[in-house]
C-alpha cells in the first residue's frame, strides 16, 4: 500500500496529469491518499511524479495517520466508538492493519473519506523541484514517507 502525498500545486500543471492527480483524489497541495500496489497506479505514480512523492506506509504511521487526521463526512474525526458501530473492526489499529493487508479501503467504511488533509511538513520540504534521490521532496521515498508523514501531522 502506498501513501502518495502532493507536494507541487496547480499553476502550469499539464492537462494529462492533472487529470491523472483527481483520478487519485490529489486536488490540493499536502493532501495523502492511499493507493494500492500494482501495475495501473505505478503507471500514475510515474505520470504524476514531478507533483507527487509516495512510498510504502506502515502499519503503526497508517494508524496514527487516520486518528489525527482521518475525518467523517461531516468532517467529524474517525474514533475507535465509531468504528465499532460501524464496520467490522474494534480499533482503528485493526482498520489500519486491514487497509495494508488485505486490501481494504478508507472508502469502505461508511462515511469515511479517502483523502487525509495534513498540514505542511515541519522544517518544509527538502525542495519541491527535485526528486527525492537528488535531494528535493519529489518521487519515490520508500518507507522515508513514514517519517515525512510523522512530520506532517
Amino acid at each position: 500500500m502506498f501513501a502518495v502525498i502532493r507536494v507541487r500545486g496547480q499553476a502550469d500543471v499539464n492537462v494529462d496529469v492533472r487529470r491523472t492527480m483527481e483520478l487519485m483524489n490529489l486536488t490540493r497541495v499536502n493532501h495523502c491518499v492511499l493507493i494500492p500496489d500494482n501495475d495501473v497506479t505505478k503507471g500514475m505514480l510515474q505520470k504524476a511524479k514531478d507533483y507527487i512523492t509516495w512510498g510504502e506506509v506502515n502499519a503503526e504511521t497508517l494508524t496514527q495517520m487516520i486518528t489525527v487526521r482521518g475525518r467523517l463526512s461531516g468532517d467529524a474525526a474517525i474514533t475507535d466508538e465509531y468504528l465499532k458501530a460501524n464496520t467490522e473492526f474494534a480499533t482503528v489499529a485493526e482498520m489500519a492493519a486491514a487497509v495494508i493487508g488485505s486490501g481494504y479501503r478508507m472508502k469502505d467504511a461508511e462515511g469515511a473519506k479517502a483523502v487525509f488533509r495534513l498540514h505542511p511538513p515541519a522544517k518544509g520540504y527538502k525542495g519541491i523541484k527535485r526528486s527525492f534521490r537528488n535531494g528535493g521532496a519529489l518521487g519515490y521515498r520508500g518507507d522515508a514517507i513514514n517519517e515525512l508523514i510523522a512530520r506532517m501531522l
